[in-house]
């Protein structure tokens, strides 16, 4: 177990899959060593690709996280319960025996038009299979492999042969008709994958890290329903290292929106009628919502508890993001004091810039820290 302030060889499971909007495992790891001690409680309401804990977990304290995106409950599942690899590897070989190609056939021509050009026909019916047998909800071993194939399921095939896809991002999903437009207008065409072979690298791969020696808990919920699904916890988070959805900046389910897919849903981007924690346009209705998330979580926090909060938008200016957040928690908490200065991070090198220039997202976040007491 790494001793505080050690700067460690970065664990391969962290890039499992890309994300949108990570904050990367250093910053998880100064923030454990500064507020907790071994086998302390860290939690993560807006868990995304599980990187706080994941960290929490190697540095020997007890985790646990939410989220309610099916993608990111999938990733950080895997994460939380890491199984062997020749587990995983005995499992992929049982699955590439089954596999009939014949049999999807059905399946991918009734796809909508983006598939024929995202994927080439082996692999999309490798990957058809994969998402009609993969019991990832059920089973650890099934969760990682899933986690596996959304981690490939979409990229640049210019810079890497690890994804199954014709050109795309690799930490969001282009929607379909822009897609299709692009590679036509550009030539290009889906590259020939062997799923099952890449799956086993992969794993052979990511699973050359130590995988924790603890295993932490997972729940696929509403944050403001935290204190209800994690009860056994009353009063024992000690640490909460998260980053809220950004204002006005992203929807889970658009950019997403290939990987849901994979998981069980359309195969289509789909938009909700009501916003549960993703893009909230109004200020005020995302204060509100933060507040009623720090109320759902209020019962699990111990009676000093420490929360670390990334937070971004694309259109408040930082001093209105801060006033915001420390407005949103003494709305809960008898006891907010501000731990240390606020610390402003500049966002470059957006990804999505390649396939669509001229785009803006998030252009500035900021950390705040907070002591919390009831």
């Amino acid at each position: 177990m790494p001793r505080a302030g050690d700067r460690v060889k970065r664990n391969r499971l962290h890039s499992l899959c890309p994300y949108f909007a990570m904050f990367p495992e250093t910053f998880v790891q100064e923030q454990v060593d500064a507020y907790t001690k071994a086998r302390d409680l860290v939690f993560d309401p807006f868990s995304g690709r599980g990187t706080t804990l994941l960290q929490s977990l190697l540095m020997g304290r007890r985790a646990i996280a939410s989220d309610i995106n099916p993608v990111a409950y999938c990733i950080s599942g895997a994460k939380a319960s890491v199984p062997k690899l020749s587990t995983v590897l005995k499992r992929l070989a049982v699955l590439e025996r089954n596999f009939d190609p014949t049999a999807q056939e059905r399946s991918a021509a009734a796809l909508p038009e983006f598939f024929s050009h995202a994927y080439c026909p082996v692999t999309l019916s490798q990957i058809v299979f994969l998402r009609e047998t993969l019991a990832w909800r059920r089973t650890t071993v099934d969760r990682f492999i899933a986690a596996l194939v959304l981690g490939s399921l979409h990229g640049e095939m210019d810079k890497s042969s690890s994804y199954f896809s014709n050109q795309m991002p690799r930490t969001i999903s282009t929607k379909p008709d822009y897609s299709v437009r692009y590679w036509t207008e550009h030539k290009l065409s889906a590259p020939e994958r062997d799923v099952f072979d890449l799956l086993r690298k992969r794993a052979e791969y990511r699973l050359n890290s130590d995988a924790p020696s603890m295993r932490g808990s997972v729940a696929l919920i509403d944050a403001r329903k935290s204190s209800a699904a994690f009860g056994r916890y009353k009063r024992q988070v000690n640490l909460i290292v998260t980053s809220p959805p950004y204002l006005d900046v992203t929807r889970y389910e658009e950019d997403q929106w290939l990987r849901l897919w994979f998981l069980g849903h359309d195969p289509f981007p789909t938009y909700s009628k009501v916003s549960v924690d993703d893009r909230h346009t109004a200020p005020a209705k995302y204060w509100a919502f933060l507040s009623s998330v720090w109320r759902g979580l209020a019962g699990i926090l111990s009676p000093k508890c420490v929360m670390i909060c990334r937070i971004g938008t694309k259109h408040l200016s930082l001093d209105a993001l801060n006033a915001g957040l420390s407005d949103s928690l003494s709305a809960v908490f008898s006891g907010v004091r501000v731990l240390r200065p606020a610390v402003v991070s500049n966002i470059r090198n957006r990804q999505t810039e390649y396939f669509h220039p001229g785009t803006t997202g998030c252009l500035s976040e900021i950390d705040l820290a907070f002591e919390l007491t009831f």
